[in-house]
């Protein structure tokens, strides 16, 4: 076994990733604080060719010095649009068919791995600030909750880790849904 070297990896360019077939999943940033953890969930997206990102409320936009720093260049590669409040993106996906998840922690939640036939279904999911998480106003206009079920004293995870997890469960029950 060894390390493959860059050339190995068949990296596809910023065009290349562009114009690929996407995945129907939109991660949606609500009033993040850090440019660091949006920058973050930018390289997810790309990693994942997820369809796009909605950043809303206070969360640093493109171009930002701190999430080029953690995006790497995927700013450039995935698509994103900014909505002055999280009720107007709401909105924009209601009408385009998307299903609305809230990554949070709530009565009634669905935990993760229960999200698993997504066959035909675009999802939007959306992650809130740092410290207060997904407003409640936003959480009443989900069609529902996701929670990723956690084990250990603390019962929160950075918002960066949190979409990593979310945005690949959703992208691999995708993926198998669409083999059978």
């Amino acid at each position: 076994m060894r390390k493959l070297r860059m050339e190995e990896l068949h990296r596809k360019s910023v065009s290349e990733v562009k114009e690929s077939d996407k995945y129907p999943v939109i991660a949606v940033l609500e009033n993040v604080r850090s440019a660091y953890n949006a920058g973050s969930v930018f390289r997810t997206a790309d990693a994942f060719l997820i369809e796009s990102i909605y950043i809303t409320g206070y969360t640093a936009t493109p171009p930002h010095k701190e999430i080029t720093k953690t995006a790497l260049g995927a700013q450039n590669s995935v698509d994103w649009q900014y909505f002055k409040t999280t009720r107007d993106a709401i909105e924009q996906l209601k009408k385009e068919g998307y299903k609305i998840f809230a990554v949070e922690q709530v009565s009634g939640s669905i935990l993760l791995q229960h999200i698993n036939d997504l066959t035909g279904e675009k999802v939007a999911f959306i992650f809130g600030n740092e410290v207060k998480g997904v407003e409640e106003e936003t959480i009443s206009l989900c069609d529902g909750c996701v929670e990723i079920p956690q084990f250990g004293m603390k019962h929160s995870l950075n918002i960066s880790v949190a979409a990593g997890i979310v945005l690949w469960e959703a992208v691999k029950n995708i993926q198998l849904s669409e083999k059978i």
